[in-house]
């Protein structure tokens, strides 16, 4: 709701304008220019015409376009046998997506199976259907379109023939939806957004950057970075972008703009891989200002379903209530049946309110004494442990249907075996280790970073491997687990301030990671399987991006940790010069609602209790390994060299001996390479 220069809409005049910019936007940095005019249709061929299930007539037609070289592509339309005029449901004819088609048809659509078939794909019916769209981008060797994009406008083409005298059938022109899966729910949005005859759309699981904003997934959530789409989906100069997202005028919420004040309803699930729902709900919420400016709020709709990223391969992967629950989406919009928009509830599971929050402290618990030590002034900082802990009620130990879920297993390399175990206050895991290891094995503690959607494991970016397999390759065992509010314990996140008002999602963190420091001490009767023997004496944390606060603030407290690597995670508490790039502390207190107390100083940082310097010299003299990339866009470079530069003049021997810092000339990452420099660290402790 604000244009480039920073002026706030104000009217419906501005918000057209505002509109206009944004799709200017989208075109130059996203999805490439369009042919400036609409060819007319010169010809329809009926190529087919058969009697199908559901007492209904399935059609095949040829269009011919006016383009140069007067091409032409295929389509098929079924409909009631009945005479319309029919809703219609546009989807790309991919088999997981014909049984919504096969749905609709029975509640009296008409459905338009268009030639949008991924260019990675193929079906044995609609052979052609993956690759017509690169005819059509030659006859417009002007235009910069990508292959969403195309496949796209061609939609947008079988409209034009549908809505038009010579059409086979009647469709009611109020009525046009469109519905798509991951990458065809990325069609179907951009689709919907240029084309404003489609009234509805479904976007099953669409991802980045449709639901998703690169700014909210990329490389610190192990979700999809610029650098991740495949092929032509995208502009090629859009994988530059990967690391500094943020540069990027415009991102993904660009299409709720475009797309407004018609229907529109994302359906998503808790534990998408492709999909983290923190990345999804922000989006939502800043669409949502623009149906609300226009008067259409209920129209705007993320749906929660359990479970992951399914195609429906088989069918029932999807299911028939899921897909019932999308036409009846589409329904609504169409005011048909008994469906209301109180069926569609607003549901956030990232709504974390800090000034709710802040409003059921008592001031006089929020005081710390002046004289309180660093090691008091960040207990503070985490909030007040409760005396009782409320687990969640699922099975003591992660099954192999919810690995399966969470691909835990999907990188493993030969050799390397998985325990599930459980410690602490129900926390479930697994340990990671080598086949054949015969001597106590040093342990690592792995600490991910803001993946709300897969937990501890890695998704978009892997090289080969994941973290806990290379190192259970190089003989570490590795505790591997969701920290709070992530992965299967999304949904513990979302319900914790109601639990514990006066503690904090990072002190539970904190707290869980050192109960997996305890197992490592006395497994015995936590893990499902046999584990292996177990080095006491040299037991690491190892955390990246807000993992590694987590190790950092573990390792200051606990006496049994050997060593502490973070990657990335931190920029200095006090130094607010960069706020506006970084987003400072308002990112721990108020957008990821992990350390509230740090609120209390918006404003007026210099007055926090503590920096991270305290942390440092409470985990020293052990070793400490600090990586800090130098083009993170979460990060003050400079305020980190200060404070270290601090820290060294403190006590130089101690830090020279203990604290190892690299600042490599990189974005913001967690990778191979960056793998192996901690595995080279523990080495050079030998």
């Amino acid at each position: 709701m604000h244009f480039t220069d920073g002026k706030r809409v104000s009217s419906l005049a501005e918000w057209d304008q505002r509109r206009e910019e944004i799709r200017n936007l989208l075109v130059k940095y996203f999805i490439g220019t369009f042919p400036e005019e609409v060819p007319e249709i010169i010809k329809a061929e009926l190529l087919s015409e058969v009697k199908g299930d559901k007492d209904s007539i399935r059609r095949r037609i040829r269009v011919t376009l006016a383009t140069p070289n007067r091409v032409s592509f295929d389509m098929e339309v079924w409909t009631p046998r009945r005479e319309g005029p029919f809703p219609l449901l546009l989807t790309a004819p991919r088999f997981y997506q014909r049984y919504w088609a096969e749905d609709a048809l029975e509640r009296g659509y008409a459905v338009c199976l268009f030639p949008g078939v991924d260019s990675h794909h193929r079906e044995e019916n609609y052979l052609g259907f993956e690759r017509v769209w690169q005819k059509f981008r030659a006859e417009y060797p002007e235009s910069t379109w990508t292959e969403i994009s195309a496949k796209g406008w061609l939609a947008s083409r079988c409209i034009d023939y549908l809505l038009s005298e010579g059409s086979v059938t009647r469709v009611d022109p109020s009525k046009i939806a469109i519905i798509g899966f991951s990458r065809y729910g990325k069609q179907a949005m951009i689709a919907a957004a240029f084309d404003s005859r489609i009234s509805c759309v479904v976007a099953r699981s669409p991802g980045s950057p449709a639901s998703c904003p690169y700014r909210f997934t990329s490389r610190n959530t192990y979700a999809e970075a610029p650098s991740d789409f495949p092929s032509q989906w995208f502009l090629p100069s859009l994988r530059k972008y990967t690391g500094r997202e943020n540069q990027i005028p415009i991102d993904a919420h660009g299409w709720y703009a475009l797309i407004a004040p018609r229907h529109c309803l994302i359906h998503t699930a808790h534990n998408d891989g492709a999909e983290p729902t923190f990345a999804v709900e922000k989006a939502y919420i800043e669409g949502r200002s623009v149906y609300r400016f226009l008067g259409a709020e209920n129209k705007l709709r993320v749906d929660y379903r359990e479970g992951g990223h399914s195609s429906g391969s088989p069918p029932e992967s999807i299911s028939r209530d899921d897909r019932q629950r999308n036409l009846d989406w589409i329904d609504l919009a169409f005011g048909r049946g008994k469906v209301r928009s109180k069926d569609f509830p607003e549901e956030l599971i990232h709504d974390f309110d800090w000034k709710k929050w802040r409003a059921g402290q008592k001031d006089s618990e929020l005081l710390i004494p002046d004289d309180a030590s660093s090691q008091e002034k960040i207990r503070w900082s985490m909030g007040v442990e409760p005396d009782e802990i409320k687990n969640e009620k699922k099975a003591p130990y992660i099954s192999d249907k919810e690995s399966e879920l969470m691909t835990h297993d999907r990188w493993a390399p030969a050799g390397i075996l998985r325990a599930p175990i459980k410690f602490g206050h129900g926390v479930r895991g697994n340990l990671y280790y080598k086949e054949g290891s015969k001597e106590p094995l040093p342990v690592v503690v792995w600490l991910h970073p803001l993946s709300y959607h897969s937990g501890y494991n890695e998704g978009y970016g892997v090289q080969g491997t994941t973290v806990y397999h290379r190192l259970a390759q190089n003989g570490f065992a590795v505790i591997a687990y969701d920290q709070c509010g992530f992965g299967l314990r999304l949904l513990e996140g979302r319900d914790f301030y109601s639990n514990y008002p006066n503690w904090s999602r990072l002190g539970r963190m904190v707290m869980d990671s050192r109960d997996a420091i305890s197992f490592v001490m006395d497994p015995r009767g936590n893990s499902r399987k046999p584990l292996p023997a177990l080095n006491k004496e040299r037991i690491f944390l190892l955390g990246y991006s807000t993992g590694s606060l987590v190790a950092m603030y573990a390792g200051a407290q606990d006496p049994r940790v050997t060593g502490i690597a973070c990657f990335s995670g931190w920029t200095p508490l006090k130094d607010s010069s960069q706020d506006k790039v970084t987003g400072g502390n308002w990112r721990l207190w108020g957008l990821h609602g992990l350390q509230p107390m740090l609120g209390l100083f918006w404003g007026k940082e210099k007055n926090i209790p503590y920096d991270y310097d305290a942390v440092f010299e409470l985990i020293m003299p052990k070793p400490l390994l600090l990586v800090t990339p130098k083009r993170n866009r979460f990060t003050d470079q400079g305020a980190i060299a200060d404070l270290l530069g601090r820290l060294r003049l403190k006590n130089p021997e101690v830090f020279k001996d203990s604290l190892t810092w690299l600042a490599p000339d990189e974005v913001d990452h967690f990778q191979k390479d960056q793998q192996m420099s901690f595995i080279d660290w523990v080495r050079s402790l030998n």
